[in-house]
C-alpha cells in the first residue's frame, strides 16, 4: 500500500498500539506565505476526548509537546478546559488551551475523515513568546500568521 492509504494504515496501527496517533501539516511551495505548520493528534476522539492541535512550532517540538499531553489524557484521564494555563510543558513557560472550531488554516482533516466533523472536539496548545506574552497580548512578538488561532481567551 502506497500513498494515502498507506498513511491511513500507518495511523490505525499507531492509534492501535499508543491510543492516537500525531499527524503533522507542513507547508509546501504551492501554499500562500501565511500558511503555518501544524500538529495534532488523531485518535483521542474515540474515547471522548477532544483532539489537541498546535501551530508554529517545527515538527518534532510539535510531535513531542503533544505526546506528552495526548499521554496525559489518554493514560490519565486527565481532562483540559478553554483558558487552563499548564505550566509543566515547556521550560520556563506556562501553555494556555484554547478549545474552539476548525479554521481554514487549522484543519484537522485526518480526525475529520476518521470520526466526521460532528464528533471531533479541538483544543489547541497556545505558547508564548520569549517574553510570556500570548497572540491576544499586547505587543505579541510574531506576527499573527505564525500561531493562527482556533479560539481566543
Amino acid at each position: 500500500m502506497t500513498g494515502f492509504d498507506g498513511v491511513l494504515r500507518r495511523q490505525t496501527e499507531i492509534i492501535d498500539r499508543v491510543g492516537w496517533a500525531v499527524t503533522l501539516v507542513l507547508p509546501t511551495d504551492r501554499d500562500p506565505d501565511n500558511f503555518s505548520a501544524f500538529a495534532y493528534t488523531v485518535g483521542l476522539t474515540a474515547h471522548n476526548y477532544p483532539e489537541l492541535l498546535i501551530a508554529g512550532l517545527d515538527p518534532a517540538t510539535s510531535q513531542a509537546l503533544l505526546n506528552d499531553l495526548a499521554g496525559r489524557v489518554y493514560d490519565k484521564a486527565e481532562r483540559f478546559h478553554h483558558g487552563q494555563r499548564i505550566g509543566d510543558l515547556i521550560a520556563g513557560y506556562d501553555a494556555v488551551v484554547v478549545a474552539g472550531d476548525p479554521t481554514d488554516q487549522l484543519h484537522p482533516g485526518a480526525a475529520f475523515g476518521r470520526y466526521g466533523r460532528d464528533r471531533v472536539r479541538l483544543q489547541q496548545i497556545v505558547w508564548p513568546d520569549p517574553d510570556a506574552r500570548f497572540p491576544w497580548d499586547s505587543g505579541y512578538t510574531y506576527p499573527s500568521q505564525v500561531q493562527p488561532l482556533i479560539g481566543q481567551l
